[in-house]
């Protein structure tokens, strides 16, 4: 019985580490070139209004648009959620005097711009459009 523990563990970790291996969303988080690297579960504390801090530094973040398909992608890859329930959370939490969602911008360009001229800004963009120099501080 405690073999079969063992192989059913050893199992579990190896479809774990395949599974992590798959997860690369082709999203980046990057921010203004004063941000250190921080973890995924940093970026979801963050865009919950969760966490204020990155690195011992104010953090701003930066949405796109509401329906935009990037930004439906981010939140199904970095905080597991989507757009109705997002709104949702933010909505109750704005009720309760808790904060108010993150900044929203048009497009990639200007999340980009808003970035790299924000002391403490972060965003979100597919790793395609990144820019020379860009500040990548988190990926999946």
């Amino acid at each position: 019985m405690q073999r079969r523990s063992f192989l059913l563990a050893g199992t579990a970790t190896l479809l774990a580490g395949a599974a992590a291996a798959q997860t690369d969303t082709g999203i980046v988080i990057v921010g203004h070139a004063n941000l250190p690297r921080i973890e995924a579960a940093l970026v979801q504390r963050l865009y919950t209004g969760r966490a204020i801090e990155a690195g011992g530094q104010l953090a701003t973040v930066v949405n796109l648009n509401g329906g935009h398909p990037l930004r439906q992608r981010f939140l199904a890859a970095y905080l597991q959620t989507d757009e109705e329930r997002y709104r949702a959370y933010w909505t109750v939490r704005r009720h309760v005097g808790k904060g108010a969602p993150p900044r929203e911008v048009d497009g990639v360009a200007e999340m980009l711009d808003f970035v790299a001229r924000t002391p403490g800004a972060m965003g979100y963009v597919d790793v395609a459009a990144l820019r020379p120099g860009s500040n990548v501080i988190c990926r999946l």
